[in-house]
């Protein structure tokens, strides 16, 4: 798909969380281009609290195996058919980053991190959104299952925080109503 260019304003207001991919492959190219341009985040001291386990291309398949061995119970004695389509919501995506932050026994600076990984995470999704790639943002419990850390070489101090699914997509879902600034915000002193 070939690179739109959105305004800031537009990339926010028309990104969407696409849980419905086509199962069209995102090129590793194209993934490292966009985190490339997400580390442009804001994040305090600039300690750039992030790494990424990214999937694309042929280590989807070990990465499906693991999933399905992590999520599915008792996906032996399914048919082939009923595994499969238990298995779309991991298939059809056409990639994958886990985002990993360390745990700081500070609490401030371990908030400080999660924040500016989530920077990190937004920036991802938008930038992947002006390439016509979706994305959906996830962080399923399996996270901080010991196997799947220790298949994505997590290290103790280290969190798994999200899981962000790429791919391309053919609908684009409605947008949900957001609330107004006059529903959220107090004038100090009022």
């Amino acid at each position: 798909m070939s690179e739109q260019i959105l305004s800031v304003r537009d990339a926010i207001i028309q990104r969407r969380s696409i849980k419905k991919f086509n199962g069209q492959p995102v090129e590793r190219e194209d993934l490292m281009a966009i985190i490339d341009d997400a580390v442009w985040a804001p994040n305090h001291g600039n300690r750039e609290p992030w790494r990424l386990v990214v999937a694309c291309g042929k280590e989807l398949t070990n990465l499906h195996q693991l999933l399905r061995d992590l999520t599915i119970p008792k996906w032996q004695e399914l048919s082939s058919e009923d595994l499969a389509k238990q298995m779309l919501k991991f298939t059809l995506p056409g990639g994958y980053a886990f985002v990993i932050v360390p745990e700081d026994a500070r609490q401030k600076e371990r908030l400080e991190d999660y924040a500016a990984a989530s920077t990190f995470i937004q920036n991802m999704q938008l930038l992947a959104w002006d390439r016509g790639i979706g994305s959906c943002w996830k962080t399923p419990g399996f996270l901080d299952n010991p196997k799947f850390r220790e298949a994505l070489k997590v290290q103790p101090g280290e969190r798994v925080i999200a899981m962000l699914q790429v791919g391309y997509f053919d609908e684009v879902p409605k947008g949900k109503e957001r609330k107004q600034a006059a529903d959220i915000v107090t004038i100090f002193g009022e």
